[in-house]
C-alpha cells in the first residue's frame, strides 16, 4: 500500500503538551475515519511549526 506524507502548518508545534498533541492527532484521526476505512496512521513527526504526518492509503484511480 503507498505511504504518504502530511505536512501541516501548526505555528509552535515544538512547544506543545503531551495533551494538546494528543488532540490534535484526534482531530486527524476523526477526519480520517470520516474518509474511510481504509486510511491508515502511521507515524507524526513534530517541529518548532510543522507536523508531517505518516500515512498508509490505497491508490486513487
Amino acid at each position: 500500500m503507498p505511504k504518504y506524507v502530511i505536512e501541516r502548518d501548526l505555528p509552535g508545534a515544538g512547544q506543545l503538551t503531551a495533551d494538546q498533541l494528543h488532540a490534535v492527532s484526534q482531530t486527524s484521526c476523526n477526519v480520517l475515519n470520516s474518509l474511510g476505512t481504509q486510511i491508515q496512521w502511521i507515524h507524526s513527526y513534530v517541529t518548532g511549526d510543522k507536523i508531517f504526518c505518516i500515512y498508509l492509503s490505497p491508490m486513487r484511480t
